[in-house]
């Protein structure tokens, strides 16, 4: 009978093991489980609030649906592209996308890639593939609901926007935002100012220089609607103690006393309701777009953590009042928002 020695046998353990690890290791890079879903973002998340949301979402979401959740994070339209890639070669259950950055690589990639599910938010290219699923927010529903409270707490009569992009999309905010506040304050003037340039949604200096303009010009309340740039138009606020309003998420804790309210984007149901509908094998090749009847889009003051926000509206009982009642004006469908698309 052959026998082998002690030596030889270690040697035949320790390869065995190293083949072992390599095909475990091979096995998680090249492919997920099916249970899994990857949520990729335009940007560094950093400290914007808005990408942390949808990376929250997708985990609670994942939860919710028995699967574990991803993130890649991008910091251009290369990393995007790299990052679409590694997703997709992982055959998960859904691929998450954020903003328009994504609207031309969802399109390329769904087309390329017709047995993965895709999730955009914020955005929809105009020509939905099968296997995507859009979901949009009615941003000038809550403008609109803050343009009440501004024209209700109006002083000088002047009211103003900064805003990232003088575009249509941006519009859907600055345009409504004035509507609410003259439909209760007929004599409200407005201006609107955009940072524009490279870096439209996240120039906190730029955002600051135009939100002193505005008030030079006599505006005493400005609506910030500049992603990552708002914390300057929060600064000048401040500085000029005049009023100020946030996007997206709530922004009042970074000015308290300064900051009124809100337009909420409530990107964590937008995701878990579009991953839910993957979940049960609905279609997809739909856009959905989600505003106060559909609880997607609100604002801070409506929301049941309204009374921990520190926005100062909560200061005017009265004020909120008429708030709530226009809000279901705009559900009942009493009130029409004139809007363009994005």
């Amino acid at each position: 009978m052959h026998t082998i020695s002690p030596i030889a046998r270690t040697v035949a353990v320790v390869v065995a093991a190293l083949l072992l690890a390599g095909i475990a290791g091979c096995g998680t890079e090249a492919g997920g489980s099916g249970d899994e879903i990857i949520y990729i973002t335009d940007a560094p998340i950093g400290q914007n609030k808005f990408l942390q949301l949808g990376k929250t979402g997708t985990e609670q979401a994942a939860r919710t649906l028995g699967a574990t959740a991803r993130t890649y994070e991008s910091t251009d339209e290369q990393s995007r592209r790299s990052n679409l890639d590694a997703a997709v070669q992982r055959h998960p259950t859904a691929v998450v996308l954020i903003t328009y950055e994504f609207n031309d690589l969802v399109s390329e990639f769904a087309d390329r890639y017709p047995d993965q599910q895709f999730v955009l938010v914020d955005a929809c290219p105009n020509k939905i593939p099968a296997n995507l699923r859009c979901g949009t927010f009615k941003e000038y529903e809550p403008s609109y609901l803050l343009g009440v409270e501004a024209g209700l707490l109006d002083r000088s009569g002047h009211i103003g926007t900064v805003a990232a992009r003088d575009s249509a999309f941006f519009h859907r905010w600055s345009d409504a935002f004035a509507l609410g506040a003259r439909s209760v304050n007929p004599r409200v003037t407005d201006t609107q100012l955009f940072v524009g340039g490279d870096n439209a949604v996240g120039d906190p200096a730029r955002s600051k220089e135009l939100a002193l303009t505005a008030v030079q010009s006599g505006v005493d309340q400005i609506y910030g609607v500049t992603g990552g740039g708002n914390g300057g138009v929060f600064e000048a606020a401040a500085q000029s103690r005049v009023l100020a309003y946030g996007v997206d998420v709530d922004q009042c804790p970074e000015q308290p006393g300064v900051v009124v309210d809100n337009a909420i984007k409530r990107v964590d149901k937008v995701i878990l309701d579009l991953l839910t509908q993957i979940h049960q094998g609905e279609p997809g090749g739909s856009s959905t777009a989600f505003g106060l009847a559909e609880d997607g889009s609100t604002i801070t003051s409506l929301t049941s953590e309204a009374a921990a926000s520190g926005c100062a509206i909560l200061q005017y009982p009265d004020v909120l009042a008429q708030v709530r009642k226009a809000r279901a004006d705009i559900i009942a469908g009493r009130i029409a928002i004139p809007h363009a698309d994005k």
